[in-house]
């Protein structure tokens, strides 16, 4: 797999992570499971299959710890369930998921069975998972259904702290970023001694939009030269409509509404890149802080209604917090693009890979080349 830095480029001015992905936030988890099978004409039901599940665990007992989370629309032509209590309650309860716009209400279905299989009593538990979509329609059978409750309990069981797999993965499986294969991204910076990572699914964005560290890449990079594959789906029936999920972690000591703030700053690292939030996107974002978890208690587990303390950051001290939200985010983005590879879809659509070589000679003209 390579990454955007393999090429020699940089971007932005924090220090990313030793691993640069949001796994670099302590007990943070990432899982998927990738489904890709059959070539050829869409036959609803039996494929082309190209889709998925990602899966983040901001910790091992987040069904009886929640985090504080926070959550922000950049545009809302698109789908993440469970924000309405994050906003209520300024708490995540389980994990994230992210999959097809068609396959939310089994993934968020498998989230409820999972928790409550962990349980060994007949009592009777509410959950509101958050599970956020892209559509992947151009190259997959996203009418055919076929993430099932086992894909989901898989990328859980498999979900592991260390490198995060990118591009043609998981959710990100059949997305498509900017007109060129997209997919699922992740990055990581250091400010302040706290650590911000953030991981997205990218299928959002314009070609002639793509910018780069400020290059304008995707003028440079066309449609004539790199075909786009939402206009070949348009030519064989109405295209779909292209999103963005973003999810930010932290271990800073934040509260709810400065996750809140968090979760707005990761929407301008997609502008950087080029996204607008553009009429038919989807464009949605959760952040939040592993810190404290310890001390919150689901409702789920008897508590004493006694008041306890928690730590958090003035707000004096989160301006480089937003900034490394920017960053990491941008950078995620190019990392989705940059490990992703040309995959061919249902009826012969063809996602182009972002090609490593033209990007280092455009950068390389704009003086935003490999560093030496």
């Amino acid at each position: 797999m390579t990454r955007y830095r393999d090429l020699g480029l940089t971007v932005g001015q924090l220090h990313p992570g030793p691993l640069n992905a949001i796994t670099d936030v302590d007990g943070v988890k990432v899982g998927f499971t990738t489904l890709s099978w059959g070539d050829g004409p869409l036959v609803v039901g039996q494929g082309p299959v190209r889709t998925g599940v990602t899966v983040v665990m901001p910790h091992d007992a987040i069904g009886e710890h929640p985090v504080f989370a926070g959550c922000h629309r950049l545009n809302g032509n698109g789908e993440m369930t469970g924000l309405e209590w994050v906003r209520e309650s300024g708490q995540l309860t389980t994990p994230i998921a992210i999959t097809n716009t068609h396959s939310v209400g089994v993934v968020r279905d498998a989230l409820v069975a999972h928790e409550m299989g962990r349980r060994d009593d007949a009592t009777s538990y509410w959950s509101l998972p958050v599970v956020g979509e892209t559509y992947d329609g151009a190259l997959n059978d996203i009418n055919g259904f076929h993430v099932t409750t086992e894909h989901v309990f898989s990328a859980i069981a498999t979900a592991d702290d260390g490198p995060v797999a990118e591009g043609n993965v998981g959710g990100g499986t059949g997305m498509i970023c900017h007109e060129f294969k997209g997919g699922t991204g992740t990055a990581s910076r250091i400010a302040g001694g706290w650590r911000v990572g953030a991981l997205v699914q990218a299928n959002h964005g314009d070609r002639e939009r793509l910018s780069i560290d400020g290059v304008p890449v995707g003028r440079e990079l066309t449609r004539h030269a790199y075909p786009s594959a939402w206009d070949q789906e348009e030519a064989l029936r109405r295209a779909g409509a292209g999103s963005i999920i973003v999810v930010v972690a932290t271990d800073a000591p934040l509260l709810p509404h400065q996750l809140e703030r968090l979760a707005q700053r990761s929407a301008l690292g997609v502008a950087r890149a080029g996204g607008g939030g553009e009429h038919s996107s989807g464009d949605l974002m959760i952040a939040f802080s592993t810190a404290n978890h310890e001390k919150l208690a689901s409702y789920k587990m008897d508590q004493p209604p006694d008041a306890f303390d928690v730590t958090m950051l003035p707000d004096g001290a989160i301006t480089e917090l937003f900034w490394a939200t920017i960053e990491a985010t941008e950078e995620a983005i190019l990392n989705a693009l940059i490990a992703a590879e040309t995959s061919v879809g249902r009826d012969g659509v063809i996602a182009y890979a972002l090609p490593h070589d033209a990007l280092v000679d455009v950068m390389a003209r704009y003086g935003r080349g490999p560093v030496a």
